[in-house]
């Protein structure tokens, strides 16, 4: 019988094994295929996030073509940005696990498009800040429909160095925002009131490129055969086994395990809830855990970068992109190298170790900066070794909670993480370090950094006692859908993890 709290009723009851098919599948072009028509969607947020910060400055000048303030700027629109983020993972997040992945990973992809657009033709700064605000609603949805349909069809031992390095690769797009942000604001190429408006227009053009791709990119056989779609779901399973084998030149071995599940439809917000906070406490106290960790962290070093640079060490204003560039690789390197220990070493060791190393880390810079021993060069050196390590435990936060909860919950749950995680990096953040890290005084500085060292590390020591250990597993091992049932003929084998447990 269907849950009281699903939208739908069930259809029928099917036994399938389309999750081993899926999780014994070698690596393929099919899986290039997804990973770039997915996970790209992370380079654009680098770039819109970097891109506004760096032309404020421009976009306050005279002849701009836009009335605004560099404080509205770096204020108010970063604000609408983070709240529009916010309000999209939530709402499209509902949606994609009622209506599907793919539906949504191109709804929300066209919402960022157009946003993007209109914000280049900004005329007013009302126009600005709106879609400001949409082209955040666009980019949190993705976060959401991209995450779960990511997880659901990468094999499930290269489920984390793939996730790591997606959400990592969001600092390729803060490299390229930084860079393209000195090429744009060039006067002596493009006149004041065009340069800003390019590097917008870039991100619809590397849109469009994205959306192509997309096209192509299947609904999760996870979502269809739960959601009463299992014949289209094993058509498109058998397709892929198909092509695998065909680029192998090997017959793909038999997958063992079934698993019989109650088909229905979308679930209500009630049963979400219960599921993330009555079935999985423990769970949910480590994702807010991780976001808020990573979230101060990075608060505690970006939020005042510019200004730290300028204030204690006489950097030129003009000169600090080239210092973030150098940082933001950093940040790439750190899940580009690390990734692939989360799925050899284990999540635990390595989500708890890169979260207690680079706080520790931080402490010792707050320790060098405070007694006077730093440069701008060894600062930003510093600074590098310190989110290598953070920046692969940030984007372990985001790998944990789409693969811990059940199937018919994943994208909501991205997404109420997520929006915990964005709203205290975007409105807690500057609140706690806004006068501490301009207020010139090195002490203040210093005590900015220790905050975010050490709610980072507490949220490594959570995630010694709580992180799941899920390297390797199906993800309906780790988290048993909510519609599972016990075959009644024996021919189907329910997958051994059990929300009262929280096994780990």
């Amino acid at each position: 019988m269907a849950n009281s709290d699903s939208t739908g009723p069930a259809t029928a009851t099917v036994t399938t094994r389309i999750p081993a098919r899926l999780d014994r599948l070698p690596w393929s072009g099919w899986h290039w295929m997804i990973v770039i028509g997915l996970g790209t969607v992370w380079i654009l947020d680098g770039l819109e996030v970097t891109v506004v910060g760096n032309i404020a400055s421009r976009l306050s000048e005279d002849g701009s073509g836009l009335p605004i303030s560099a404080g509205q700027v770096t204020g108010i629109a970063a604000a609408t940005y983070v709240a529009g983020a916010c309000s999209g993972a939530l709402f499209f997040g509902w949606l994609t696990d009622r209506y599907g992945r793919k539906k949504l990973f191109l709804i929300t992809l066209a919402v960022y498009l157009l946003a993007t657009a209109l914000t280049a033709v900004s005329f007013s700064v009302w126009w600005f800040f709106l879609f400001r605000f949409l082209t955040g609603f666009g980019i949190g949805g993705e976060y959401a429909a991209i995450n779960s349909a990511i997880d659901e069809l990468i094999p499930s031992k290269y489920r984390g160095r793939v996730d790591l390095i997606i959400n990592g690769s969001f600092w390729l797009g803060a490299v390229a925002g930084s860079l393209l942000s000195v090429l744009a604001l060039n006067t002596s190429i493009f006149p004041k009131d065009v340069g800003w408006r390019l590097t917008f227009a870039l991100g619809v053009v590397l849109g469009l490129v994205i959306l192509l791709v997309r096209r192509h990119v299947p609904e999760s056989p996870r979502w269809m055969f739960i959601h009463g779609r299992d014949e289209e779901a094993e058509k498109l399973v058998a397709e892929v086994e198909r092509e695998v084998e065909s680029q192998t030149g090997h017959k793909l071995p038999e997958a063992e395990t079934s698993i019989t599940v109650e088909q229905r439809g979308g679930i209500g917000f009630g049963l979400i809830a219960r599921t993330v906070f009555r079935s999985y406490p423990k769970r949910a106290v480590l994702g807010f855990s991780l976001f808020i960790g990573q979230a101060f962290l990075y608060n505690a070093v970006t939020f005042g970068f510019g200004s730290i640079l300028v204030t204690f060490f006489d950097v030129p204003s003009g000169a600090t992109g080239y210092y973030f560039a150098v940082i933001a690789a950093c940040n790439f390197l750190g899940p580009l190298l690390l990734s692939r220990f989360f799925d050899t070493a284990g999540r635990k060791p390595m989500i708890a170790g890169t979260y207690i190393l680079s706080g520790v880390l931080l402490l010792v810079t707050a320790w060098f900066f405070n007694s006077g021993w730093l440069s701008a060069v060894t600062m930003t050196a510093c600074w590098c070794v310190v989110l290598f390590f953070a920046s692969a435990g940030a984007s372990s936060a985001y790998l944990t909670v789409s693969e811990i909860f059940p199937m018919e919950t994943r994208a909501m749950a991205i997404a109420f993480f997520y929006a915990i995680g964005t709203a205290a990096g975007g409105i807690s953040g500057p609140l706690v370090f806004a006068d501490l890290t301009e207020s010139g005084v090195v002490a203040e500085t210093a005590l900015a950094f220790c905050i975010g060292a050490v709610l980072m590390i507490a949220a490594g020591l959570v995630a010694c006692f709580f992180a799941v250990a899920a390297e390797g597993r199906s993800l309906e091992d780790i988290a048993a859908p909510l519609s599972t049932r016990e075959d009644a003929g024996g021919s189907g084998t329910r997958p051994s993890a059990a929300p009262s447990g929280e096994p780990g």
